[in-house]
């Protein structure tokens, strides 16, 4: 009574861990030594049911020392088992097939003296070991749903006194039996969480693709965050010196940063194409600028025509025309001028200069006569706005819009009830706009306010827009533009210098560039170490 006790006790141990093991190779070895624990077992082989056959998974035999498969980096190189013939029909030959197919347990006392079955296998086994197969326990693995997962076949039950192979016990089989549904239930919850792991990451890279694949200037984006956050994460973990020697960060950690990285753009999906392609300042459905053209011909053509009836005009008095070719030319030739520049304004490669400025307001002034006779500006209001925009291509109301995407990505992940291993996803994917001086959006945090993992991918975002070179208003920089720019920004406290001297000094720039950037965005050593540290 007392031993049948502690087995019992044995069980409900064996239970505990098999509820609370996430590895599956650690989880498949407490099955296989709890069950030859509870019946004094020798050996044993654990099975999967794998598209109608039974794979082997675990094997071990204490007498030969042999340990198979899980966590034992032994290799098994065994043939799975068919649970099905050539022709089709059910195989009831090996004891394990017919365990399946029946979903009963099966006790043999000694395989050497039992009809029925071909054990072919094991005298082959015992014929090269020297080891002799006697009592055999096999029974199924049931999941919640009364489906057979898998099987788990015991070799050989010794009394604990003499060492004696013996024959399994009516105990020994029900106690395998109430081990075999826990862990049925173990590997199910276990393929479950699996499985709802597999489907949570293939849901966030279809949004990361999703946005990508919706703007052509941003495709590949998305998916290129995630790797140099990691890289860059993984370059801070690795140092062992200077402010940032505390950082440290485990599995969880990494899954948790990674998964923020790739949905930090997921806000993206409510923000207008016509804004984040806006390749050029007049660029809405259509170019603009070709409208602005039309105008321009038109004044051209009005001056020809003015040009040409002054011509009759001198002549029919016998005036010399020369002044008026002279003048007709200038002004043609400004018109072109003017034409040009504006092409250029409309670009949003350079800085708008108070220069430049002025210019664009000077030929918004000239005039033109519309299709109904109405003299106009040549430029209106909303074109007249968008050139003059000093950097890129988008005005301020766009730029709230492009900005909203960061707030978006907020709400929409602070909605989602994230488990507690992913309970900063929010937190790193909404932050990466920030700056440490506090004039970053959407939540003007400083520094002290911000996590490290948020600072990493700040920088991160920045790196690869940088060199980006499927953006419409820009071409990829070289790394030591990008690297100048930075260093520009670290002064003036806008991104974490500690993080961005790791990045440097650990060149993970370089790590980045090489894999996904064109050969000649990649400067040489000198050039780049000359742009890097600015003080």
């Amino acid at each position: 009574m007392n031993e049948l006790l502690e087995r019992i006790d044995r069980l409900t141990e064996i239970g505990i861990a098999l509820s609370a093991e996430k590895d599956t190779g650690k989880l498949l070895e407490l099955i296989m030594m709890g069950a030859k624990a509870l019946t004094h077992a020798d050996g044993g082989t654990l099975y999967f049911v794998k598209q109608n056959s039974l794979s082997f998974e675990i094997i071990s035999n204490d007498s030969l020392s042999i340990q198979m498969g899980g966590t034992s980096g032994n290799k098994i190189e065994f043939d799975a088992l068919p649970l099905y013939l050539d022709d089709g029909s059910e195989n009831h030959h090996m004891v394990v097939s017919h365990c399946v197919l029946t979903g009963q347990t099966i006790n043999i006392e000694d395989a050497y003296n039992e009809d029925g079955y071909d054990f072919t296998g094991a005298r082959q086994f015992d014929s090269s070991t020297g080891y002799k197969t006697q009592s055999i326990l096999t029974f199924p693995l049931k999941d919640h749903e009364r489906e057979i997962i898998g099987v788990l076949q015991l070799i050989n039950a010794k009394d604990p006194e003499t060492g004696s192979v013996i024959s399994f016990t009516e105990v020994d089989q029900q106690l395998a039996e109430s081990l075999a549904s826990q862990a049925a239930v173990a590997l199910t919850q276990k393929r479950l969480l699996n499985e709802l792991q597999e489907l949570f990451e293939a849901f966030i890279k279809m949004i990361a693709s999703a946005i990508d694949d919706k703007s052509p200037y941003t495709g590949g984006h998305c998916r290129r965050i995630p790797v140099l956050t990691m890289m860059l994460a993984e370059a801070v973990n690795k140092v062992n010196a200077g402010p940032l020697q505390t950082f440290h960060i485990s599995d969880k950690d990494r899954y948790e940063l990674e998964t923020a990285a790739w949905l930090h753009d997921c806000g993206k999906v409510v923000t207008p194409e016509y804004v984040m392609d806006k390749s050029t300042k007049l660029e809405t459905i259509f170019d603009r600028i070709h409208i602005i053209e039309h105008k321009i011909e038109i004044l051209l053509r009005d001056k020809e025509i003015e040009y040409l009836k002054n011509c009759k005009s001198y002549q029919q008095q016998g005036l010399s025309i020369e002044g008026l070719t002279t003048r007709y030319n200038e002004q043609c030739d400004q018109l072109k001028l003017d034409f040009e520049f504006l092409q250029r304004t409309n670009v949003g490669g350079e800085f708008m200069t108070d220069e430049y400025i002025d210019r664009v307001n000077s030929i918004a002034q000239l005039q033109w006569i519309n299709m109904k006779g109405e003299t106009v500006s040549l430029l209106s209001e909303d074109e007249l706005l968008n050139l003059k925009i000093r950097k890129g291509t988008l005005n301020e109301a766009e730029r709230e819009v492009i900005n909203h995407h960061i707030v978006a990505t907020i709400n929409m992940l602070e909605s989602l009830p994230f488990p507690k291993h992913l309970k900063n996803v929010p937190e790193y994917a909404g932050g990466h706009h920030e700056k440490m001086d506090g004039t970053g959006y959407p939540k003007g945090l400083r520094k002290d306010e911000m996590s490290i993992q948020t600072r990493i991918m700040a920088i991160a975002d920045i790196f690869e827009a940088l060199t980006a070179s499927d953006r419409p208003y820009k071409k990829g920089k070289k790394l030591s533009e990008c690297l100048k720019i930075m260093s520009f920004m670290k002064q003036d406290n806008h991104i974490d210098p500690d993080i961005y001297d790791i990045f440097v000094g650990e060149k993970v720039y370089l790590q980045y560039a090489e894999e996904f950037l064109d050969p000649e965005q990649i400067d040489t050593a000198n050039e780049i170490s000359e742009m890097a540290y600015l003080n």
